[in-house]
C-alpha cells in the first residue's frame, strides 16, 4: 500500500524546507513565492523502534522499513482555484494524494515575508481551505452535469452520483468542506470516486521556531483548537531543527535531540499521525532475508495482509503463523515461542493487530 501525501500551504511558511529535512532530496527553498512550481517528490522510511527489536533476535541481511511518499507542492494563494499563482496547476497536484499536510506558519520572523503581512495561522488555513472547496465545488458541478444525462436513462450510479453532486454544492456554497458531510457509506464511496480535494483528510503541521517545539506557542494552540473542530490531526514540528538533524550521524542525531528535550525526531510523530489519521497500521515479516514493515488499513484480516505483499498470497492464503514483539523479547527464539505456545495459528477471519510478526502459508 503506497501511501502518499501533499505537502501544501501558503507561500513562505516552510514546506520545503520541512520537505528537504524528512526526505534529503535538496529542493530548493527560498524566500519568495512560487520557488516551487513542479512537485517535488520524495520517498522517507518511517521510523519504527519495532524493528530495531528484532533485529537484536533475528539474524537477518537487511531492514526495509515502511515508506511514505511525500509531495511538495508549491505554495497556494487566495484566488488559487481560479488560477492565481499557478494555482490550477498546484491544486491538480493535490487530487492524487491520500492526504494534505497542511504547513502552518506558527513562528514570528521579520526577515520571511508573509504573502498576507502579518502571522495568523487560522487566517492561513481558511485561505488554503476556501480554494480547495471553490475548486471542488467546480468539479461537482461538472459530475453533476455529467450524471444527470446519464440518470435520466435509468443509470443507478449516475444517479447516486447525481444526488451527492447536488448535496455537494449546497454544502460548499456554504463553507462545508466534502469531509465534514456526513454521508452513508455509499454515498461517501461516490464522493471518493470524485476525487475531491476537500474529502481528503487533513493533517495541520505547525511549523515553529525551536523553542516552541516543548512549549507549544499560542499560534499552535489556535491551530489545536480549530483542529478539535473540524477533526483534523496536528503536529507540531520545527522545520529549522529538522533540518539540522536531518545532517546529523546517529550518535549526534541523538544527542541534539536530548539537549532540545526531544524523544524523537518530527517525522516519527509525523508519520505516527498520518497513519492514525488514514486508519493505518504496520505489521511485520522476519526473516535471514529482512525484516520489513508492511503498511495495512485498521481492521484488515489476514487474507488481505498476505495481498499486500502479492495478490497471489491473499488468493492462495492457507492460514498464517503470528506472533508479537513481546513474545519473541520474552522467549527469544521462535522455537523457544513454539514451545510455550506463543506462535499462533490464525486463518482467514484473523483480524490483524499493529506490529504483529508473521508467516503466510499460501497454495500458489
Amino acid at each position: 500500500m503506497a501511501l502518499q501525501a501533499g505537502i501544501v500551504g501558503l507561500p513562505n511558511v516552510g514546506k520545503s524546507t520541512l520537505f528537504n529535512a524528512l526526505t534529503a532530496a535538496g529542493a530548493e527553498a527560498a524566500n519568495y513565492p512560487f520557488c516551487t512550481i513542479e512537485p517535488n517528490v520524495g520517498v522517507v522510511a518511517v521510523p519504527d523502534d519495532r524493528m530495531e527489536i528484532l533485529h537484536k533476535l533475528i539474524a537477518t541481511q537487511k531492514i526495509i522499513p515502511a515508506a511514505v511518499e511525500l509531495l511538495d507542492i508549491a505554495g497556494l494563494v487566495r484566488g488559487a482555484s481560479k488560477g492565481e499563482g499557478l494555482g490550477n496547476q498546484f491544486l491538480g497536484h493535490i487530487r492524487s494524494v491520500d492526504a494534505i499536510l497542511q504547513v502552518v506558519r506558527c513562528f514570528e520572523d521579520s526577515e520571511v515575508t508573509h504573502v498576507d503581512g502579518t502571522v495568523d495561522p487560522i487566517r492561513d488555513i481558511d485561505t488554503i481551505e476556501t480554494e480547495l472547496i471553490l475548486a471542488d465545488m467546480d468539479a461537482a458541478e461538472r459530475r453533476l452535469s455529467k450524471n444527470e444525462k446519464l440518470a435520466k436513462g435509468g443509470d443507478k450510479e449516475a444517479a447516486l452520483h447525481r444526488d451527492t453532486s447536488k448535496r455537494l454544492i449546497a454544502e460548499m456554497n456554504q463553507g462545508v468542506a466534502a469531509r465534514a458531510i456526513a454521508w452513508t457509506p455509499e454515498e461517501w464511496e461516490s464522493v471518493k470516486s470524485a476525487q475531491l480535494m476537500s474529502a481528503k483528510p487533513i493533517l495541520y503541521v505547525c511549523n515553529v521556531d525551536e523553542h516552541s517545539v516543548l512549549s507549544e506557542n499560542a499560534h499552535v494552540r489556535k491551530v489545536r483548537e480549530h483542529a478539535a473542530k473540524v477533526g483534523a490531526g496536528v503536529v507540531v514540528i520545527s522545520a529549522k531543527v529538522e533540518s539540522e538533524i536531518a545532517e546529523l550521524d546517529a550518535a549526534d542525531k541523538a544527542m541534539f535531540l536530548e539537549e532540545l528535550g526531544l524523544k524523537e525526531a518530527g517525522l516519527a510523530s509525523l508519520a505516527r499521525e498520518t497513519y492514525r489519521l488514514l486508519g493505518l497500521q504496520t505489521y511485520f515479516t522476519a526473516g535471514e532475508k529482512e525484516i520489513r514493515a508492511w503498511t495495512i488499513r485498521k481492521g484488515a484480516k489476514a487474507p488481505e495482509a498476505a495481498g499486500v505483499i502479492h495478490s497471489d498470497f491473499e488468493k492462495g492464503f492457507i492460514r498464517a503463523e503470528v506472533y508479537t514483539i513481546a513474545d519473541i523479547v520474552e522467549c527469544k527464539t521462535e522455537a523457544a515461542m513454539k514451545a510455550a505456545g506463543k506462535l499462533r495459528v490464525e486463518g482467514k477471519e484473523y483480524v490483524v493487530q499493529d506490529g504483529d510478526v508473521m508467516h503466510f502459508r499460501f497454495n500458489v
